[in-house]
């Protein structure tokens, strides 16, 4: 379970973070390349002290971890 309550999902677009509201959308941008990627924040972790946001399987970093701005954004609901 993640800490909102929802089933954890390892495949799906989702990371943790220490301090943001549950749940929240954010768009992470990898310093390094410039590519970004949209997630649902739905857990507070556990995780490496300085891994913050930490993300499953699907993130985005081939190499484990990577420089990233982190920018809470609202979906507009369809």
């Amino acid at each position: 379970m993640t800490a909102n309550g929802e089933l954890f999902n390892p495949n799906a677009l989702t990371a943790a973070h220490k301090y943001l509201p549950l749940p929240i959308h954010v768009q992470v941008t990898n310093l390094e390349n410039g590519k970004s990627i949209i997630v649902r924040v739905n857990d507070r972790g556990p995780f490496p002290s300085d891994h913050n946001p930490d993300s499953g399987r699907r993130g985005f970093v081939e190499q484990g971890t990577a420089r990233v701005h982190v920018e809470t954004i609202r979906l507009e609901e369809a």
